[in-house]
C-alpha cells in the first residue's frame, strides 16, 4: 500500500483536475450522491478539506463547531478548493499527523485512519464529479487498489453507519474500479 498521505494528495489532485472541467451551467447537475448536485458535492469535499487541519491538530468537533457548515465555496469554487486542498495536504504531512489522536464525531481514531477516510472520500467523489459533468471517469489504478484494500475491512462499518448506498451488482470480469465503486453503492 502506498503512503496514505501521498494517496490523499494524489486523490485531491485528481478531484481538482475534474473540478477544472466544470463549465458554467453544470453546477446544478445531479451527481451519483443523491443529496448533492455538483456544487453541493464540491462544497462537501472543500468542507472535509477544511476540517482536516483542525482535527489533525487535536481539536474536537465541538471546538470547531459550525465553522464549516453551509456554503464554503463562495464566489470562486476553484479557488476555495485549491486553498482547502493545500491546507489539508500540509496538515497530513505535518509531523505526528499519522499517529495523532483525531477526535471525530463518532469517536477517536488514529490520524492515519482519518487520513485514509479522507483519501477514500476524495477518490470516490472524484468519480462522482466526473460522472456528473461527463468528464474522465477512469481513476488512478494504484489509488483504486489502495482504497479497495482498505475498504474491504471498512465496508461493513460504512454500510452500518448509513454513509454509503447498497452494494451494486457487477458484471463478470469487471475491473477493480468497477468493484470498488459498486461496493460504495455507485452504479458504474
Amino acid at each position: 500500500m502506498i503512503d496514505i498521505r501521498d494517496a490523499y494528495r494524489r486523490a485531491l489532485d485528481g478531484f481538482g483536475d475534474r473540478l477544472h472541467l466544470v463549465r458554467r451551467g453544470q453546477w446544478e447537475l445531479p451527481t451519483p450522491c443523491v443529496d448533492w448536485d455538483v456544487r453541493g458535492l464540491v462544497n462537501h469535499v472543500v468542507a472535509e478539506n477544511l476540517w482536516a487541519p483542525e482535527l489533525l491538530s487535536g481539536r474536537t468537533v465541538a471546538e470547531v463547531g459550525d465553522a464549516f457548515e453551509g456554503d464554503v465555496l463562495g464566489d470562486d469554487p476553484l479557488k476555495a478548493f485549491e486553498a482547502s486542498a493545500q491546507g489539508a495536504v500540509q496538515a497530513v504531512y505535518a509531523e505526528g499527523a499519522l499517529t495523532s489522536v483525531t477526535h471525530l464525531s463518532f469517536g477517536d481514531v488514529p490520524g492515519e485512519e482519518y487520513i485514509t477516510e479522507l483519501f477514500a472520500d476524495a477518490l470516490i467523489h472524484t468519480w462522482d464529479l466526473a460522472r456528473a459533468i461527463g468528464g474522465p471517469e477512469r481513476l488512478d489504478p494504484e489509488l483504486v487498489a489502495s482504497c479497495s484494500e482498505w475498504f474491504e475491512k471498512a465496508r461493513e462499518d460504512y454500510r452500518e453507519a448509513g454513509v454509503i448506498g447498497d452494494e451494486r451488482d457487477v458484471p463478470a470480469g469487471a475491473d477493480q474500479q468497477t468493484h470498488l465503486l459498486a461496493a460504495w453503492g455507485r452504479n458504474p
